[in-house]
C-alpha cells in the first residue's frame, strides 16, 4: 500500500496514487444509490433505493474488492473515468468537488479527523436507505429523493 501523503486531496486528482485516489472517498455511500436518468434531459435523480451490496450502516460497500462479481455494472471511478461520471455524482462527493477543482466539505474525515462526521453532519445514507431487492425497478421513481445535498 502507498504512503498517503500531506494534503493531498489538494492535488490534482491524476497526480494521486492508489491509496490516496482510495483514501478521497468520504463514506457518504451516496454513489451506491440508484438513480435514474432521463436521456432527454440527461437529469439524474438520486433515489432512496441502495446498491444491494450496501451496508446501510457503515455506508459503504459489503463487498467493495469483489462488488464487480455480484455487480457488474458497478462503476470503476478513476482518474481517466471521472470526467464521465462526475455529473451524476453527488455535490457533495469529494471525487467530484475535487474534479471541480473546489475544496472538499468541511465534514469530510481528512479535515475533520473523524470517519463519523459525515454521519454527524447528515451528509450520508445512513438509515434511509431500501435494498433493491426490495423494490421492483419500476417503481424506483417512487423513492425518488427530491434534493440530495
Amino acid at each position: 500500500m502507498s504512503k498517503l501523503r500531506k494534503k493531498f486531496w489538494e492535488l490534482p486528482l491524476g497526480d494521486l496514487n492508489a491509496s490516496e485516489w482510495e483514501a478521497l472517498c468520504d463514506g457518504c455511500g451516496k454513489c451506491c444509490l440508484n438513480k435514474l436518468e432521463f436521456v432527454d434531459t440527461n437529469e439524474v435523480e438520486f433515489t432512496r433505493v441502495a446498491c444491494r451490496l450496501l451496508d446501510g450502516q457503515t455506508c459503504r460497500c459489503a463487498q467493495y474488492e469483489i462488488r464487480h462479481h455480484f455487480v457488474p455494472e458497478c462503476v470503476r471511478l478513476t482518474p481517466e473515468s471521472i470526467e464521465q461520471i462526475a455529473y451524476w455524482m453527488p455535490r457533495t462527493c469529494a471525487y467530484r468537488l475535487r474534479f471541480e477543482d473546489k475544496p472538499l466539505e468541511s465534514w469530510h474525515y481528512l479535515l475533520s479527523g473523524s470517519k463519523e462526521t459525515v454521519h454527524e453532519a447528515g451528509q450520508s445514507v445512513r438509515g434511509w436507505t431500501v435494498p433493491e431487492y426490495e423494490v421492483p425497478e419500476e417503481d424506483w421513481e417512487d423513492y425518488v429523493i427530491e434534493d440530495l445535498s
